[in-house]
């Protein structure tokens, strides 16, 4: 045997092993992943200040609450298509959202925004609640804010689709 054929069977030896393990194991994470797509049920969100939500959203009902800028009560309703709700649950798995713990409160005092996030699925369900000045870990807080910010946005170009 050449050198370079005794190369390519160590390579080959040790790389297919790998390759085929990988995707054995891998293959039962996904499949047993606990927040798949296709068990998405919908998602509820609130924001405001304190327990006092002034802006509310809930997948299911279609209902989209908010105040404006004259303080008056405005009451929708938002349907989210399949893509928004993909675009959604991808960016929660993108930030970790579920390993993130349920409760992320700073301040006691209600001059702090808060928000309150729930995905549903069929077999579980993930809820956080997080306010604005939440200081423990930081790059914890910025990744919950993206995500409210996301959604929001996804909420809201929903709402402005439907309008016109």
């Amino acid at each position: 045997m050449s050198d370079r054929f005794k190369k390519i069977f160590l390579g080959c030896s040790i790389a297919i092993p790998f390759i085929l393990y990988s995707v054995y194991y891998y293959s039962i994470m996904i499949k047993n992943a606990p927040y798949k797509f296709v068990e998405f049920e919908g998602l509820s969100v609130k924001s405001g200040l304190g327990t006092n939500y002034d802006k509310t959203y809930s997948s299911e009902t279609q209902q989209y609450q908010y105040l404006n800028t004259r303080d008056s009560s405005i009451k929708m309703k938002v349907k989210l298509s399949k893509d928004d709700m993909l675009y959604v649950h991808r960016k929660a798995a993108e930030l970790g959202l579920w390993n993130w713990p349920e409760k992320m409160l700073g301040d006691s005092t209600n001059r702090v925004p808060r928000y309150y996030l729930e995905f549903d699925y069929q077999r579980k369900k993930k809820v956080i609640e997080i306010d604005a000045d939440y200081n423990k870990n930081i790059k914890l807080r910025d990744a919950a804010m993206e995500l409210i910010k996301t959604v929001d946005g996804v909420i809201e170009d929903a709402a402005d689709k439907q309008k016109n």
